[in-house]
């Protein structure tokens, strides 16, 4: 009989995850704790943690599989956010690494260096402007960052595993290839859709990985 239940259990757990799957919930302690010790937060930020939202979601990864991934984003915008991951899951689009940027120390830097996609991290623009970034409110998301990569306007981009595909085209059918945004793909028209505003259109420098509502 136990043997039964648990294979029904394990069934069960099987069909929830055979497709898409998200949750949204409030920031607890520990995640709290994580995004302080992280530096992704502090008292200062132009947004309360009581604001924000973290969600766990599926997405396909460079490998053929799939992962459960995990973001922090505005309260106003976490359900839509959950429903464009879902339009991108549906039609395949790959997403290397979705942890937090507390993994990587607030460090936007390590963060694209390892390609990964995040979104919330109490930041400036840059030192010059002394301006929030779209991400300090939770309202902004980097995708692919490697694949998609910001260019300044005289060409130089600052990674440079980058440097393969600071010319936009799509050029085969593998999996870093399918991550690279161009204006007439399906996964920006997603983001459009929704309102959000890509950097692939930003001048005179260009943000590929950027959507930003």
């Amino acid at each position: 009989m136990k043997k039964i239940i648990l294979m029904l259990s394990l069934f069960c757990f099987s069909m929830l995850y055979a497709e898409y799957h998200a949750t949204i919930s409030k920031i607890t302690p520990g995640t709290k704790t994580r995004m302080i010790e992280g530096k992704s937060w502090h008292k200062g930020c132009p947004v309360p943690l009581k604001d924000l939202r973290y969600i766990r979601l599926k997405h396909h990864n460079f490998y053929r599989g799939e992962k459960m991934g995990e973001l922090i984003v505005h309260k106003d915008v976490a359900n839509e956010v959950v429903e464009i991951f879902k339009a991108l899951y549906d039609k395949g689009y790959p997403i290397r690494k979705m942890q937090l940027i507390s993994d990587f120390k607030g460090s936007d830097w390590r963060s694209i260096e390892a390609d990964n996609t995040s979104a919330f991290n109490c930041r400036k623009t840059s030192t010059k402007t002394g301006k929030w970034s779209k991400h300090a409110y939770g309202k902004a998301i980097d995708i692919n960052p490697i694949e998609n990569p910001f260019v300044f306007k005289n060409g130089r981009t600052a990674h440079t595993r980058s440097y393969p595909y600071k010319k936009r085209v799509h050029k085969s059918s593998a999996w870093t290839d399918k991550a690279i945004l161009l204006k007439e793909d399906e996964t920006v028209k997603i983001f459009e859709k929704y309102g959000w505003k890509w950097g692939g259109e930003f001048s005179p420098y260009k943000d590929y990985q950027h959507f930003s509502k």
